[in-house]
């Protein structure tokens, strides 16, 4: 992944850097540091921050379900 990717894919998760690296209980500087320099974003954090993308939505449909009574 490369540096633009990461910060669309924090944007869409509603997450910038900081929050992000707060929320996993990394350091700011490591995450801050990815794709600079020569650092390679961490493989794992596309398919982390696309699950957390998915599940989010997967939930606001939940509580769109739950409001109109289609399901309890």
């Amino acid at each position: 992944m490369d540096k633009e990717n990461f910060k669309l894919l924090l944007k869409k998760a509603n997450f910038n850097k900081r929050t992000f690296s707060e929320y996993l209980g990394l350091k700011y500087q490591s995450v801050n540091s990815w794709g600079n320099n020569g650092r390679n974003i961490p493989y794992w954090v596309e398919s982390w921050l696309n699950l957390y993308i998915d599940n989010n939505k997967c939930k606001q449909m939940k509580e769109m379900l739950k409001e109109s009574g289609v399901c309890k």
